[in-house]
């Protein structure tokens, strides 16, 4: 007993995000090879994911009305929460490593 989470840390994940789907191993593999398995991608180590949940107004949020019982109108504006996701491309040299969570970015959403 207690060695629920073990097999986490012996696994690495790949997300997809154009797919939405996520891939499991077990065992090193390279950069190289999995951009080959998924032409039109890189890889990325994901490093931090950071959620931020208040922050002013900004004029993209979403904003609604109600009517109060004497007519008048409030208008209200419903934060969302901002997510920070940093990410560390890694060359075809490379390998991905168990433990770690490695995300597939889209050659033509890096314009470097």
């Amino acid at each position: 007993m207690g060695n629920c989470q073990a097999i986490d840390n012996a696994s690495l994940v790949i997300q997809n995000p154009t797919t939405g789907k996520s891939e499991r191993l077990y065992s090193n593999i390279s950069a190289a090879e999995v951009m080959k398995l998924n032409p039109g991608h890189y890889v990325a180590l994901l490093l931090t994911t950071t959620l931020y949940s208040s922050r002013p107004p900004s004029v993209s949020e979403v904003t609604s009305k109600e009517k109060k019982a004497d007519g008048d109108v409030i208008k209200k504006v419903q934060q969302q929460p901002l997510r920070i996701t940093r990410i560390k491309l890694l060359r075809p040299t490379e390998s991905l490593t168990v433990g770690h969570i490695y995300r597939l970015v889209t050659t033509q959403g890096m314009l470097l």
